[in-house]
Formats: structure tokens, C-alpha cells, sequence
């Protein structure tokens, strides 16, 4: 009985003890479970946050091409306005050469009017003149001197007959003028309508073309403005995504900080990263906020060091510098080898502090933490590489 008695006693006390010892391993991996979760979430949210922003960039071109198309355009309507400008005045001259050309037109229209009339009465004149010269014989000088009464009848006989020849040759003559007369006017008169067709047809055809070039100019401005409006509509709903899923992921990155600390707490370990005990030196000091590993389906080749941006970077061994520039995703990106299987990479850096081919010192500063190429925010991405293979920097700090 004694015996039960003191296994109760002994499960009473030991019992309290293993669950307080496994509560902060339960709690642990809890937590490391959630800092996993929020991860991946963090991961999804800017592999979203970079397709938005390459939209935005495909469409921001679009945009920008559109904008020097519609200069263009722009600078073609004001040639347009210019020549039109230019046909306008050019229309209002040929408009009133076209009213001279039709006052002129009714001018010689009435003086021809007038003319055949002239020479009709003169053809009349001339006509009832030669039936009387063939109905009567034509008196000859002979028959005017043998017929007179006297010298002063023959004297005014002659002075007759010369008035008579003289008002013939004046009737023929009339005739003769009003003919030529009316055949130039005529002729002017053709050649005036035919000036005036001429004239007509090429007001015509400006303003046939003003009218065309109107309505190109019309069609294409619509067609630009609208294509300017859905894309800068596109813009701006892309941006607000964006903006959206920025929000959200400095959300989750706020709570991923507090896991993390967390973690360190639990773990004992401090609040920034300051490496473990390795080979290399730290090459700038600042929070650890991204680890070595696969992520979006990719390996991701190093280790991501908070910091802010112009923070001097130093290299984590000496050695000499075989690449650097920029480098794609990784930005303004600079390795430096160390032996002949050991090197360090440093990508994103807002600018260079070394040279191509240098020999630095552990601990020159080699450039300094950005946010270049495919990034989103500040910070350093270390790499570690054997034999060219990235591995885990970590242990190696």
C-alpha cells in the first residue's frame, strides 16, 4: 500500500515537469511552423508583387509609345492646320477670282447678246441694201453726167451717188465689225468658262482634301485617345494591386519579424544576424530574413541580410575580384574568389566599391547594400560558392 502510495506521489510530481519541459518544444515548433507558413506566404505575396510590376512595366512602354505616337500625330495635325491654313487663304483667292470670273462672264454674255444684235440689224440693213442694187440698175458715172440739168445738177448728182457709196461701205463695214466683234467676245467667253471650270474643280478638290484630312486626323486621335485611356486604366489598376499586395506583404513581413524573434528568443540566439563561429567574416551586419533553399520552385542561392540601403559591404575573405556588374535578377552583383574552390557573391548593391580584377583585403568595403534588380526592399543576398556551386553561407560565417 506504501509502495502505491509513493508511485502516485513520485507520477504527481514528475508529471508537472516532462509537460513544462515540453512546452517550449511544442511551442517551438509551433512557432517555427507558423515562421514557415508566413514564408511561403511572404514568397507568394512578392512573386505576385513582381509579376505587377512587370505589367506595370509592359504597360508603362505601352503608354510611353502611345504618348510619342500621339506627339507624332500631334505635330502632324498642326502641319495639317498649317496647310490648311495655307488652302484656305489660296480658297478665298480662287473664290473671288471665281465671283471677278462670273461678273466678267455676265459682262460678256450681255455684250455678246448685244453684238449679235448689232450685226443682225446691220445684216438686215445690208440685206434690204443689195435687194435694192439688184432690183435697180447701178447708176454709172456716164448716166449721171448724160441725165443733169446743168452743172449743179450734176454736181449734186455726184455728191449723191458719193453719199450712197459711202453709206454702202458703212453698212459693210458695221456688218464686218460687229462679225469680229461678236466671234472675239465669243471666244473670250469660252475661254472665261473654261477658267472657271478650272477654278471650280480645284476648289473642289481642297476642300474635298481639308475635308479628308479632317476626318483622318479625327479617327486617329479617337483611336489613340482611347487605346491612352484603357492602358493608363490598366495602369492604374495594376498599380493598385500592386500597392494592395505591398500592404499585405509588409503585413506578413511585420509578423514574420515577430516569429523570428520569437524563435531567437526560444533559441537563444540574438536579434540580428551575426554569423556562427565560421571561416568568413560577416559581410555586413544586419537581420536575417531569408535563408538558403528552395522557394517559388527555385533554389535560392544564399542567404538575404537586411540592412539599410548605402551600408558599406566588406568582403568576407581576402581574395581578388573575377566578376563584377550588372547581373540580371542579382542587380550590380561582385564575387571575389578566395582559393581555388572557395568564393563569395554579393548581389543588389546600390554601387560598386572596388574594380574588376582587385586584390581586396578581409574586410575592405567592396560596395554598398541596394535594392537592385529583382528586389523588394533593401538588403544584401550572400552567396557562398564551392567550386562555382552555391551552398549554404551559414555555416561558412
Amino acid at each position: 500500500m506504501q509502495a502505491v502510495r509513493l508511485r502516485l506521489l513520485l507520477v504527481c510530481v514528475l508529471a508537472p515537469l516532462v509537460l513544462w519541459a515540453a512546452l517550449p518544444v511544442l511551442s517551438q515548433g509551433e512557432t517555427k511552423a507558423g515562421s514557415a507558413q508566413l514564408q511561403t506566404k511572404i514568397d507568394v505575396t512578392r512573386g505576385k508583387i513582381s509579376t505587377r510590376k512587370s505589367k506595370e512595366h509592359v504597360l508603362a512602354q505601352d503608354i510611353t509609345r502611345y504618348n510619342s505616337r500621339i506627339e507624332t500625330l500631334q505635330q502632324r495635325i498642326d502641319r495639317i492646320a498649317a496647310r490648311q491654313a495655307v488652302v484656305q487663304r489660296d480658297l478665298d483667292v480662287k473664290s473671288a477670282e471665281l465671283a471677278t470670273l462670273q461678273q466678267d462672264l455676265r459682262a460678256e454674255r450681255q455684250r455678246l447678246t448685244r453684238l449679235r444684235l448689232r450685226l443682225k440689224e446691220a445684216r438686215q440693213i445690208l440685206g434690204y441694201r443689195l435687194r435694192e442694187l439688184y432690183q435697180a440698175d447701178k447708176p454709172d458715172i456716164v448716166t449721171v453726167v448724160l441725165n443733169a440739168r446743168g452743172f449743179a445738177d450734176l454736181i449734186e448728182r455726184t455728191q449723191f451717188l458719193s453719199r450712197i457709196q459711202a453709206q454702202d461701205q458703212l453698212v459693210v463695214t458695221r456688218v464686218r465689225t460687229a462679225q469680229r466683234d461678236a466671234i472675239a467676245t465669243e471666244a473670250r467667253l469660252n475661254g472665261l468658262e473654261r477658267r472657271q471650270a478650272t477654278v471650280t474643280a480645284r476648289i473642289t478638290a481642297r476642300r474635298d482634301e481639308i475635308a479628308q484630312l479632317k476626318r483622318g486626323v479625327i479617327s486617329t486621335r479617337v483611336v489613340y485617345d482611347n487605346a491612352k485611356s484603357e492602358k493608363s486604366s490598366a495602369l492604374q489598376l495594376v498599380r493598385g494591386e500592386r500597392k494592395d499586395l505591398e500592404g499585405n506583404l509588409q503585413a506578413l513581413e511585420k509578423e514574420q519579424a515577430k516569429v523570428k524573434a520569437k524563435l531567437a528568443k526560444q533559441m537563444g540566439l540574438p536579434g540580428s544576424f551575426t554569423g556562427t563561429g565560421g571561416q568568413l567574416s560577416m559581410p555586413v551586419n544586419g537581420v536575417f530574413t531569408s535563408p538558403f533553399g528552395y522557394r517559388w520552385g527555385r533554389l535560392h542561392a544564399g542567404i538575404d541580410i537586411g540592412a539599410t540601403e548605402g551600408t558599406p559591404i566588406h568582403a568576407a575573405d581576402s581574395g581578388r575580384v573575377v566578376l563584377m556588374g550588372p547581373t540580371g535578377g542579382y542587380g550590380n552583383y561582385t564575387c571575389i574568389q578566395h582559393s581555388a574552390s572557395l568564393s563569395t557573391c554579393y548581389a543588389h548593391q546600390s554601387r560598386f566599391g572596388t574594380t574588376m580584377g582587385a586584390n581586396v583585403r578581409r574586410g575592405q568595403v567592396i560596395g554598398y547594400v541596394g535594392n537592385t534588380g529583382h528586389s523588394f526592399g533593401a538588403h544584401l543576398h550572400f552567396e557562398v560558392r564551392i567550386n562555382g556551386n552555391p551552398v549554404n553561407p551559414v555555416p561558412y560565417l
